[in-house]
């Protein structure tokens, strides 16, 4: 049972949703970092896009998606899963000393993964509340 628990889709996602968010804290904290570095560019983490193209989000409109809601049905085809990625932006420059990195831009991108990563660790707490609230409810 406890397998079918980590195993399960919100889990997955959850989790590896946590993850991109705290390597994306590092990737900001490192463009932050070096915000002084001559010829620095800065870095992103790419997580949300690839996720989207998993679950085939914004595919071909209009056209029916396989839904696996037992086990027992026919498996769907395996794609692999979405991990995040860290992607270098060496197409801009800033300055005049060729850092691309702007302070302001980098600030507000951790005050949103902040508050992603704080979202992400609430639905997952809940989750796992929801589990352990039904695994006790059948003990009494």
């Amino acid at each position: 049972m406890l397998d079918q628990i980590m195993n399960s889709a919100n889990f997955d996602y959850l989790s590896r949703g946590l993850s991109a968010a705290t390597m994306r804290h590092e990737v900001i904290s490192n463009n932050i970092a070096n915000v002084n570095t001559p010829n620095f560019k800065r870095s992103a983490v790419n997580f949300e896009d690839l996720l989207a193209k998993e679950l085939h989000l914004g595919d071909e409109k209009g056209r029916l998606q396989l839904v696996r809601t037992n086990d027992r049905h026919l498996p769907m085809d395996v794609t692999d899963k979405a991990h995040a990625v860290i992607e270098e932006d060496g197409s801009t420059t800033m300055r005049v000393d060729n850092n691309n990195v702007d302070i302001d831009i980098e600030m507000a991108g951790l005050a949103k993964n902040q508050l992603y990563y704080n979202a992400m660790a609430t639905q997952l707490g809940g989750f796992i509340n929801k589990m352990k609230n039904v695994i006790t409810s059948g003990q009494s």
